[in-house]
């Protein structure tokens, strides 16, 4: 188990919606132990907590929402927030949507490093999956099952002839996130994009911030940063939303053709079921013997 961290000073950063086109501006800010990660539409006057009740849609990307007041596009930042290890910050946005940066998470990683990483006293909590959660729906799979680390593994099947198949697993920390995961940018097929910017979905997307697949291969000029790039993505989406959770994650994920949508329902699934997890919360842990407490080190 390990201490909770956050950063050493403000950033700000700027860019464009994914899908609303606008430009937005975005600060991020140190906060105090077990304050958790927090979000502030500073044009709105409204605070919103990541967690799972603030979830309010899954279509396209993971939206927050409360009181009506909603913030798009969370699953980059948060990923890489949790890839990062950082437990505590404000974040301060001055728009609905976070920025899609390049569509991958290497902005972010940027962004962090540059304002420094700060240990603080308190320990971050752990979940500890101690029996499987699955969920099948429409040739989808999605699950959690019991391990000593957090491992994803994460396979696509597109009927695009340049997508195709593609499989990856790894345990997740901040090493292989940034190495492996942070740098894959999101994706799409140009005849989807074409059909979604026709809807007023995906206003902001271009070649700079996605890959763009045709029938023939990417449209874009510049190459692709991975071989798979695009189910190392789809791990980076499920990093994102699996941190919705809040805790450190012990417990291997799996997942065939899964999205928000799916990777919501397991985590619904999950904290419903009250014998599948166990959070534990400080490796000093208290048992109680009658009217004495002992504090025991259990290695966790």
């Amino acid at each position: 188990m390990r201490k909770q961290r956050t950063i050493k000073q403000p950033i700000k950063a700027s860019g464009i919606g994914l899908h609303t086109g606008k430009r937005v501006e975005i600060e991020l800010n140190p906060a105090e132990e077990n304050s958790g990660i927090v979000f502030y539409r500073e044009d709105k006057g409204q605070t919103i907590e990541v967690k799972q009740e603030n979830v309010v849609d899954t279509t396209l990307a993971t939206t927050l929402g409360k009181n009506g007041i909603f913030i798009k596009t969370v699953e980059h930042l948060l990923a890489t927030l949790f890839g990062l290890h950082i437990d505590n910050l404000f974040i301060r946005l001055w728009g609905d949507e976070v920025p899609i940066m390049d569509g991958s998470a290497a902005p972010w990683v940027y962004l962090i490093k540059t304002a420094g990483i700060i240990e603080q006293k308190a320990y971050k909590k752990e979940i500890i999956i101690k029996k499987p959660i699955t969920i099948k729906e429409k040739g989808k799979f999605v699950a959690l099952i019991p391990s000593k680390d957090f491992e994803i593994h994460y396979s696509i099947h597109f009927e695009n002839a340049f997508i195709g198949k593609q499989k990856r697993g790894l345990v997740v920390n901040e090493r292989s996130f940034i190495k492996e995961i942070s740098k894959a940018r999101t994706f799409g097929l140009l005849k989807d994009i074409e059909f979604l910017q026709s809807q007023n979905l995906a206003l902001g997307g271009s070649l700079d911030n996605a890959i763009v697949v045709d029938e023939y291969g990417i449209v874009n000029e510049d190459p692709l940063r991975y071989e798979d790039e695009f189910v190392r993505h789809k791990i980076l989406d499920a990093i994102g939303d699996l941190s919705i959770l809040g805790y450190d994650i012990k417990g291997k994920y799996l997942a065939f053709k899964s999205g928000h949508d799916l990777n919501n329902k397991l985590i619904r699934k999950l904290i419903a079921d009250k014998e599948a997890y166990e959070v534990v919360g400080n490796p000093y842990r208290e048992r109680v013997v009658g009217s004495l407490v002992w504090a025991t080190n259990e290695g966790l």
